[in-house]
């Protein structure tokens, strides 16, 4: 039996082996994925991304929960900021999942972002498709802390939460545009400190200003919740099923996983034609004269597309 069909018959030891696997971006493993990229399943994605502090993995953790109260196998996918001088990283999502240690249909992955921006882990997208075929669903995708423009969680997730809470200090940067006009779906966490209600309203403000394209209108709902007391997760759980009810009822569900296959293959494009220049003989050549000021940036990486042919 191949790594895969262990995988679906969910065996949890080649599961964290394929994680491990397309994290260190092993090309067998990425290649077996993707000749079973048609028959992956489709489970619902949700996001849960917010400025550092919000408190995003205590409150995944009670979102775990309470779908495995309603029978969900969950799969998480929880990505932590790297150093940018040693390259490591503490993993410390993980840490505040452990009541799910032992619980054999919850799936905690933490990845280091390895230097990412966006707030995910360059192995995000892949690990997602390996619980996926592990028959996790849903599968969570929480960021490291992100600010104003890291928003690549919204093109994984069906759903998007972000996390915001009343003690980050001045609101009106937490609500400027970029991370606001991602949420699907928001959540003021730690609602027990003072701020909250100011907070949301803000938050409604800052919702009514997103610009509305054609076609169905979702207004993003707004939870309050206390994480470390289980307090609103409830009603956060029914917030992100009536997103993915509009979803499907509206026939947008195609839409999405469309737009985020696309957005991959661009990924994946200018990774790999990245690649392909720095392999170039000519891109050490172009660099020095880059660097000693004889050469613009521009012009050099003309005459690399050039030599490349494209």
């Amino acid at each position: 039996m191949d790594l895969l069909d262990r995988i679906r018959a969910r065996d949890t030891r080649a599961t964290a082996r394929a994680l491990t696997l397309v994290e260190n971006g092993d090309e067998p493993m990425l290649a077996a994925l993707d000749a079973a990229h048609a028959a992956l399943p489709h489970p619902e994605r949700i996001g849960v991304t917010g400025p550092p502090g919000a408190g995003k993995s205590t409150l995944t953790s009670a979102l775990i929960k309470h779908l495995r109260g309603a029978g969900k196998r969950v799969g998480v996918v929880a990505v932590d900021p790297s150093s940018p001088f040693s390259g490591g990283a503490l993993l410390g999502d993980r840490l505040r999942m452990t009541e799910h240690a032992l619980d054999p249909d919850v799936f905690v992955r933490s990845m280091a972002s390895r230097g990412r921006f966006g707030g995910l882990a360059i192995g995000a997208h892949d690990a997602c498709d390996v619980l996926a075929l592990a028959g996790f669903d849903p599968v969570i995708v929480e960021t490291v802390g992100v600010g104003q423009s890291e928003v690549d969680i919204a093109r994984l997730a069906d759903t998007t939460v972000v996390v915001l809470t009343p003690s980050a200090g001045d609101s009106v940067q937490a609500l400027k545009a970029g991370i606001m006009e991602i949420a699907d779906v928001v959540a003021i966490n730690k609602a027990d400190q003072p701020g909250a209600a100011r907070l949301e309203e803000d938050v409604r403000e800052a919702l009514e200003l997103r610009p509305h394209g054609a076609g169905p209108h979702w207004q993003p709902p707004v939870v309050r919740s206390v994480a470390t007391k289980g307090e609103g997760v409830a009603a956060l759980a029914d917030a992100i099923a009536q997103h993915r009810a509009f979803l499907e009822a509206n026939n947008v569900m195609s839409q999405v996983r469309a737009t985020r296959a696309k957005a991959r293959l661009v990924d994946l494009a200018g990774e790999a034609l990245l690649k392909a220049v720095s392999a170039s003989p000519l891109f050490e050549r172009v660099s020095g004269q880059v660097s000693a000021g004889t050469l613009s940036p521009r012009a050099a990486v003309s005459e690399l597309l050039r030599t490349l042919g494209v």
